[in-house]
């Protein structure tokens, strides 16, 4: 089938994600018809970089095949049984591993990561409730924070164009001062402005512990920001601060979890265990649809009781989907087998280096030229103000799938991607950078 004849057909009969449809119109949709590696084929053999890991979710490619003879041998097997009264293999087997490796447990399964945010902030707020301190059903989050597009996730998330529309249905959150270094004074360290922020941080928990449930947060980078990167003391004031004041803390590792930001959890570069871990995008290695949330024995014990109100009664058809978590097991273990943080710390290195020398051979007014892990990113001083759409389509036109963030450019490719290919990546982007301005 032709991509033309793909396309009329989504067209008429889909409606895709994040998208003003009518654009469409005259900005085609990109028809794909394969994965291999880092890249992605349309049905004409035309390829693309996948820069961006199709929405930060593939960590070791496209048509991997230890992921892929993991999902065939499970589906020989058991493709799926409800998770309420049963059990399997694969989702005790899972739990077990990521129990070791986040220093939490008793995994609550969902398909997504809004759905995680949905669970650890009605467990919060459920707890305060069987530990007699209903009071407690207030949350914060901080500025420019994105935790997904569910009402409840929603009402933590503090981007204006996915949040204004719906206010009037979202309950009232508070946001706190990002520790985002852009936003540090002139000669300021990222260090000293995280610490300011943690200040302001705890005069709000001060005041107000009384009615606060939890703080959730996006551990070293708020993605949706534009990739806003802060320093790791900012976390451990922030678990500090909320254990000073009993307020949960809730990690959403859902984009920056299993190596994206150089550790397995970001948590980890602050020392730090929060109270939840909310889990998804890369779990299942961009092959299946999984998120999960992690949380202390303190707080499952609160729901093990001999009434069944006082249980967590949320529920998903398609909680703990043998597929999903058998493709899971398979990502950690490649984790384990290819030492595949320590190869990062290499890849990572790389890729920065290589941008840092290409950016000082163009004429691009570019600013705030960071790195966490395999996230790498740079901001682009441009009066275009359709500079995002412009630099994604010359991109593409080149072979290479960006997805800027307003003026902000960012890399975020598969972790398997070869010196050679970062070296298309970062010429291509730059050359769609450049024509864009």
């Amino acid at each position: 089938m032709s991509n033309e004849t793909l396309l009329s057909r989504s067209m008429h009969a889909v409606w895709h994600p994040c998208t003003q449809m009518k654009q469409h119109e005259d900005f085609p949709l990109l028809a794909i018809h394969r994965g291999d590696g880092v890249w992605l084929y349309d049905a004409n053999g035309n390829r693309y970089l996948d820069a961006v890991s199709s929405w930060w979710v593939n960590l070791f490619g496209h048509n991997n095949p230890r992921i892929k003879d993991a999902i065939k041998q499970q589906l020989d097997t058991l493709e799926h049984v409800m998770l309420a009264g049963c059990t399997h293999e694969p989702v005790v087997a899972l739990s077990e591993r990521l129990t070791d490796l986040t220093g939490l447990g008793h995994a609550f399964y969902a398909s997504d990561g809004a759905s995680a945010t949905e669970i650890a902030l009605k467990m919060s707020f459920h707890y305060w409730r069987n530990s007699n301190q209903p009071d407690k059903t207030q949350f914060i989050s901080l500025q420019n924070s994105y935790h997904g597009e569910t009402l409840g996730a929603l009402s933590v998330t503090d981007v204006a164009i996915f949040k204004d529309t719906y206010a009037p249905l979202l309950i009232q959150s508070a946001q706190m001062p990002s520790p985002d270094f852009r936003l540090a004074a002139v000669g300021e360290s990222a260090e000293d402005f995280a610490l300011r922020c943690a200040e302001k941080l705890e005069i709000y928990v001060h005041e107000n512990h009384a009615q606060l449930a939890a703080f959730i947060v996006e551990p070293l980078v708020q993605c949706a920001a534009g990739m806003g990167m802060y320093h790791p003391v900012y976390l451990r004031r922030a678990r500090e601060i909320c254990s000073q004041y009993q307020v949960h803390l809730i990690a959403d590792e859902i984009a920056v979890g299993f190596g994206r930001t150089g550790t397995m959890f970001a948590c980890e570069s602050a020392e730090i265990t929060a109270d939840f871990i909310c889990l998804s995008k890369g779990i299942t290695g961009g092959y299946l649809p999984l998120s999960a949330v992690l949380t202390t024995d303190t707080i499952y014990r609160a729901f093990y009781h001999d009434i069944t109100s006082k249980g967590f009664l949320h529920s998903h058809s398609y909680t703990g989907n043998p597929l999903a978590c058998s493709a899971a097991l398979a990502t950690l273990a490649i984790f384990e087998s290819d030492l595949v943080l320590q190869q990062n710390q290499h890849t990572s290195t790389y890729m920065y280096s290589q941008l840092q020398q290409r950016i000082a051979s163009v004429d691009i007014n570019i600013v705030h030229l960071r790195k966490q892990g395999m996230i790498v990113a740079f901001d682009v001083q441009t009066q275009n103000p359709n500079f995002a759409r412009d630099c994604y389509s010359k991109a593409l036109a080149h072979g290479l799938l960006l997805r800027p963030i307003g003026n902000t450019v960012y890399f975020m490719p598969p972790y398997i991607i070869s010196e050679s290919e970062i070296d298309f990546m970062l010429e291509t982007a730059l050359t769609a950078v450049t024509a864009s301005m």
